[in-house]
């Protein structure tokens, strides 16, 4: 078998073939791992005729018309036909259109408008997307000034009375509340995607079935039908005594809170069918303008859990072959046999999206610039939702994860699945304006994890190790475009979690296109010291941790450290020296903080007005330091003993910030990013 061909093959479905390592090192692909991932991606390569099979069927689907090209505002734009082939371009509202031919260099003229165009190109017709230059800038929305700050938070994580063990919207509502009265301009919150109805022991908020639609246990009933009802149905479906449970642990018990809270939205539907007036005809419209996508996924919700209950598992790749399709003729009878459980799942849908949608305009009207930012998971569950519906734009036969790096010398595998770039491209990137769309709909910002995506994931065949994977291309230039298009359409700032392995030139596409990045402040340090704030980026935002690292004074305390030395992730001797390693971190920090001017006692306020006085257009304090908690939100790892996604705070969302030592740390932030642009941080 010739491997110059594999090599070819490999190339032109978009993998790396030769790539540098966390330690810049060269290295390339063996053979084995080409051939694997090919085969996932859809091109058999085990003989030569499978390799000229393949590469016979790239170039076909190559030299089609696609169905959606992509162009930048006021740039003339590329076209895969010949010159002289007569062109007609439609508005997106039909109000207007122009015509002509392509020119020599096969291109039509700039578009002087953003939006989606309809554009016929002799007898082929497809969609054209023209971008803005950038995405929003956070001073577009927070009347000029250059220097704002908002909060992280845990959605899960926050507390009310009687929320019933998990944070939930009106947890967020009190938050939203409390921190817009200390001048806070923004609250990121993490991913509130669709989780299996039928597996509630997978919580983790990165591992979603559906990025499409909400995790309807987050809803807060009350927001939208009043407290009285629910009141009702708690005690009509006899659920006080464990709501009083599950309030009082320490923890959250995610199945406990799972079954009574659906059974709440049981109650809830049954009392709510009986009913009329405006509400039920909100609902109802919902539904209608939900679509395709709403009644699939809800459809699959309850297949999920039938399936399971006949026993043929959770995963639709398994089930039989009838309703392994979103548009078989079985599955049509199937929703009219289930139209009551189907519409209790939108039911759900309902009460989170009217949920979110009150506290963003209560977030804009308590005077914040931005108010929400969600969190957009790089990948979903292979075996979930989505995947289920675009089956063709998804590969389900990889997973996303990471090559060994310094931290994870063996890689990482995050047993997620990610779009495939060639069925995004034959699909006319359906799949990923339509995620976009359905995560910007209710807020202020998105942030993109792992936004290095964009350009590269890496892939690892199933039953393959993480080290035994490939990095696979992306159109980075196009979805950048979309993004651009839909952040513009929503009102809306896009922050990139660029942290990792980091492309060349990625940063600065992102840049280029207004796209913040982040800059973690245990990160920033070179030479032995920590960056001074001056010389952190403008265009990137700036916090302190993350999720998945330790709280500030869990680093300083080297909890994190002790935690894996508990489960057997470190040795002693490891762990010993990463302690000495920490302590002299320590010192740095506070050096740079009395070399900054600013008080390095206690270090955690210190460090705080250290990320104030950065020129970063966007500091987000995790609530973990602004309430100086010890315990990290998730400590990634192959160990279940550490609690990840299930910490939550003492105090109730709306008082927690009313502690004397927590105002103190926000009131030093607030003057700090006063200080640190134009001194005009009040809100009017």
């Amino acid at each position: 078998m010739s491997d110059a061909q594999l090599e070819r093959l490999a190339s032109e479905a978009g993998l790396a073939i030769d790539w540098m390592d966390a330690d810049n090192r060269p290295q390339r692909l063996t053979p084995e791992v080409q051939r694997k991932v090919l085969e996932a991606l859809g091109f058999p390569a085990q003989s030569p005729e499978q390799i000229r099979q393949s590469l016979e069927a790239l170039e076909r689907r190559r030299a089609e018309v696609p169905p959606l090209l992509t162009a930048d505002l006021g740039q003339a734009v590329s076209v895969p036909v010949t010159p002289g082939t007569r062109y007609k371009l439609f508005n997106e509202d039909d109000s207007g259109h122009s015509e002509g031919h392509v020119d020599e260099h096969g291109r039509i003229p700039p578009l002087e408008a953003s939006g989606y165009y309809l554009l016929h190109l002799g007898p082929h017709e497809l969609v054209l997307a023209v971008a803005p230059p950038r995405c929003p800038s956070v001073s577009q929305y927070c009347g000029g000034r250059q220097r704002v700050w908002g909060l992280s938070a845990q959605l899960y994580s926050l507390r009310r009375e009687q929320d019933g063990g998990a944070g939930d919207i009106a947890a967020l509502a009190q938050l939203v509340r409390a921190a817009a009265a200390r001048g806070a301009d923004a609250i990121a919150i993490s991913p509130l995607h669709a989780m299996s109805a039928a597996s509630r022991d997978i919580y983790s908020p990165y591992s979603p079935s559906s990025r499409l639609l909400f995790n309807e246990l987050y809803a807060a009933p009350g927001l939208v039908l009043g407290d009285e009802p629910v009141r009702q149905a708690v005690v009509a479906a006899g659920l006080e005594a464990e709501l009083a449970r599950l309030q009082a642990l320490p923890l959250i018990d995610w199945l406990g809170v799972a079954h009574l809270r659906d059974r709440l939205l049981t109650q809830l539907y049954r009392q709510f069918q009986r009913e009329a007036g405006e509400l039920h005809e909100d609902f109802l419209a919902f539904r209608s303008l939900g679509g395709a996508e709403l009644l699939q996924h809800c459809c699959f919700q309850v297949l999920q859990l039938r399936r399971a209950e006949a026993g043929d598992g959770l995963d639709w790749r398994f089930w039989p072959e009838d309703y392994r399709n979103a548009g078989s003729a079985e599955l049509g009878h199937f929703m009219v046999d289930e139209e009551q459980a189907i519409s209790q799942q939108a039911f759900g849908q309902w009460l989170i999206a009217r949920g979110l949608q009150q506290v963003q305009r209560d977030a804009k009207a308590a005077g914040m610039g931005i108010g929400l930012i969600a969190d957009l998971a790089v990948g979903a569950e292979p075996a979930g939702s989505q995947a289920w519906m675009r089956q063709d734009e998804l590969l389900t036969g990889v997973s996303v994860g990471c090559p060994p790096d310094i931290l994870n010398r063996a890689g990482q595998n995050w047993g997620i699945c990610a779009f495939s770039p060639d069925g995004l491209r034959r699909h006319g990137f359906r799949a990923f304006i339509e995620m976009l769309r359905a995560n910007l709909r209710y807020v202020g910002g998105l942030r993109i994890d792992h936004i290095l995506g964009l350009r590269r994931l890496w892939v690892i065949p199933a039953g393959s190790e993480a080290q035994d994977g490939a990095y696979l291309d992306y159109p980075i230039q196009d979805l950048l475009r979309l993004i651009c298009l839909e952040a513009e359409r929503a009102r809306a700032v896009i922050i990139g979690e660029d942290l990792g392995t980091v492309p060349p030139g990625l940063r600065e596409a992102l840049a280029e296109r207004g796209i913040l990045g982040m800059r973690v402040l245990l990160f920033e340090q070179q030479h032995g010291g920590f960056i001074a704030p001056a010389h952190w980026p403008d265009n990137a935002l700036a916090t302190s941790t993350t999720h998945d690292l330790p709280t500030l004074e869990g680093w300083q305390k080297g909890r994190d450290i002790d935690w894996r030395e508990q489960l057997g992730q470190r040795t002693r001797e490891t762990a010993a020296d990463e302690r000495n390693t920490r302590q002299h971190e320590s010192f740095a920090l506070r050096r740079a903080l009395g070399e900054s001017g600013i008080t390095p006692d206690p270090v955690l306020d210190g460090a705080i007005e250290f990320l104030g006085a950065t020129p970063a257009p966007l500091v987000l304090l995790p609530l973990e330091d602004a309430l100086a908690c010890i315990e990290q939100p998730n400590l990634p790892g192959p160990s279940d003993s550490h609690p990840n996604w299930r910490r939550r705070f003492e105090r109730n969302a709306g008082e927690m910030l009313d502690d004397p030592a927590v105002r103190a740390r926000l009131e030093r932030l607030h003057r700090a990013r006063g200080s640190a642009g134009d001194g005009g941080c009040e809100h009017g």
